[in-house]
Formats: structure tokens, sequence, C-alpha cells
């Protein structure tokens, strides 16, 4: 507890931008977030003051880190599944847990307890030889995913031959392969969970994607039929329930002709709820402090009609300073809400995010797209 303001310190195991937004939220809340960083450059590092130096590989340095916090969370999946059982065994409360979050680190674990509770997923299987592989495929191009360590893209292959794989599993790396799925689009359902139990959902949005990066977040996703949307909102909520997920959890979703597929899990705020900041009642970063701390969870109605938030990819070198960039921009857009995250520009880095809101589809995402642009290009 916080002897300042007698409210509770939440610890949150990385600095990047999750735990930057979250201490944003956290500060109207009057809440003390303690952040773990690898660097004083993180994003988060740069406006948290109670900020400490470590490694979340270092189970020392998480210990020294827990200490004072009444809960640690997380803005990132790679600490160590062992690290967190050991800390729990200790008298140290984090959330999610090991059992929970180790379905967010290890794919073929998350494809095993999504298999045994029957979740709809994509057809797959553990790759343990170039034969086996070639089995399952069929003649057909599949997805190969490495066990552990993707993300935005990274880790995922299309295969075309079998052969491909043998130079990872003679490295010893752990793969599985998923059918490729035929979509109709990608979904995101976010959801939050507490201690106690209690849920809230916010509404089902559609990603699109591109080069495996997630471009843009349209809330609510257009056209999903209202039985579909409760459907995503439902199979959310068992699966929070079923893992004992507490905080915000994000069910990346396919549609597809015959019905929606579980893709992947994320037990923290997500890229996909970033848009909830603005567009909805509580953002995900508030609600996800509300759960770790189990207080009642907060509404996550829409505050406009459509939300479209953009993603902010890091552009070419050159050209006019992101400071010109914002001034040019509001200029223009009085309204869009842009958020950057404190990182160096490299070509294709997340470096931040744009929201707009309004009452038609195509304008709102013509607005977004457009802001997103000009901060990427200047132009």
């Amino acid at each position: 507890m916080d002897a300042r303001t007698g409210l509770p310190v939440v610890g949150m195991v990385g600095g990047g931008q999750l735990a930057r937004m979250t201490h944003q939220a956290a500060i109207a809340l009057g809440q003390s977030l303690k952040v773990l960083a690898t660097s004083p450059d993180d994003g988060a590092a740069l406006v948290a003051p109670d900020t400490e130096i470590g490694q979340h590989t270092d189970l020392e340095a998480l210990r020294r880190f827990a200490k004072g916090c009444e809960v640690v969370t997380f803005d990132h999946e790679h600490v160590p599944t062992e690290h967190i059982r050991t800390l729990a065994g200790e008298g140290i409360k984090l959330f999610p847990g090991a059992d929970a979050l180790v379905c967010a680190q290890d794919k073929q674990v998350l494809r095993e307890r999504l298999t045994e509770m029957a979740a709809p997923s994509p057809r797959w299987t553990v790759v343990t030889s170039v034969e086996g592989l070639a089995e399952f495929a069929g003649g057909e191009p599949v997805i190969v995913k490495t066990a552990r360590g993707g993300y935005d893209g990274k880790g995922v292959f299309v295969v075309t031959d079998p052969e491909m794989v043998r130079p990872m599993l003679e490295a010893g790396t752990r793969l599985i392969a998923e059918e490729r799925v035929k979509l109709v689009r990608e979904l995101s359902a976010v959801v939050a969970r507490s201690p106690f139990g209690q849920v809230a959902a916010y509404p089902v949005v559609e990603t699109v994607q591109r080069d495996g990066i997630c471009v843009e977040v349209i809330a609510p996703a257009p056209g999903l039929a209202e039985d579909k949307a409760l459907e995503a909102q439902q199979l959310a909520i068992r699966i929070a329930e079923e893992l004992g997920v507490v905080g915000v959890m994000a069910v990346e979703l396919f549609e597809t002709a015959g019905g929606l597929l579980v893709n992947e899990l994320a037990m923290r705020p997500h890229n996909s709820g970033h848009w909830t900041i603005e567009g909805a009642r509580t953002s995900q970063f508030e609600q996800h402090l509300r759960a770790v701390l189990d207080y009642p969870m907060g509404d996550t109605s829409l505050t406009a009609p459509w939300v479209v938030m953009a993603n902010v990819l890091g552009g070419p070198d050159g050209g006019i300073s992101v400071d010109e960039r914002i001034h040019h921009l509001f200029a223009e857009d009085p309204a869009v809400k842009i958020h950057l995250y404190g990182k160096k520009v490299r070509p294709g880095r997340k470096i931040g995010h744009v929201t707009a809101l309004g009452s038609t589809l195509e304008e709102t995402r013509a607005r977004a797209a457009r802001a997103a642009q000009w901060l990427e290009a200047g132009e």
C-alpha cells in the first residue's frame, strides 16, 4: 500500500507502451503503478516515476520488484513460467497466474487446452518430423508456428514445402502446424475478469492485418450479426473462466464461412483494445487495473457509433519533424486523438496509434487512415 495515498500499488513487469498507457489510467484512479523496465529509455520508463530497471528473466530482480506491490501483472508474456510459479509460491500475488499465462506463452499448450475445452479452433498438430508435417499438410500450404516467442507475425510461417521446417527441427525449435484457414476476416473479442469472477466484455472488433501486423481496428465489427457477436463474447468469457484468467484478455478470432475459430490469446491489454481509451466508457487499461485489484468492472459501451484505431508505423527517414506533423494534423482534424509511445522510429515498427470517432464508418476510417499516414510519412 502506498503510504502517501492509502491506495494499492500495482506492479507491471515490462516497460513498453502497454505499461505506459496503464500508467496513464492509474493516474486518474490515484494509484501508483510501479514498472519493471529493461532500459530507462523504455516507453513507460520515460513517464512513470516509480520505475525499476531489471530483466524480466531475472528471478531476483522480479523478487525485488514485487516488494511493496499488492499485485504484479504484465505488459508482455515473456516472463519465464517457472519464475511466476516460484514467486506465487512465495506468497506474491500475480495476475494472470502461471497456469493461465502459459497459454499465451506457449502455442502448443494453448492448442491443447482449447482442444480439451472443445473451443472452436483450426485443425492442428505438433510438428516432430518433416514426414509428419507432410502427412498433416496433404500437399496443401499450412501455417507453422514456433511454440514460444512469436509476435506481430514473427515466428509464423506459411509453409508450402515441408522441407522448409527441417533446419528449425534440427535446431531443436518446437513447432506446431495449423491448417491454412480460408478467412472472411479477423476479429477480436476483448474481455476482463476479476478474482471474484466478475466479467466484462467489449464490443467485438474487426482487425485488419498487413504483413502480419495489425494496422487498423474497427469498433464495432462492421456487419457482424448480433448473434455472432454474442457468440464471440461468450466464447471469450468461457475461455477466461476455464483458464482462470484475471485481468484483460484478448481472443483473436478467425471468422470463416463455417463459423468462428480461435487464433491466439493475449492475457494483458491488447492492440485490438487501444480504441477503448476514447471509444469506450472504460478503457481496457483502467479495466485491467480494476480487474487485478478486484474492483467492480467498468462500463464497456461505445462513446460513438463508430470508433477506428489505426496503428502508426515507423516510416522512412527524413521529411518534416514529428512535432511539425502533429501540428499540421491537429490543424486539419482537431478531433483525432494521437498516442505516441516514446519509441525510436524504425521502418515498420509500431510507434503509436491514432483514434477517430464518428457517426459514419467510411468517414471515420478515412480520418484514422489519413492521420496515421500523415504521422508516418509527413505527407
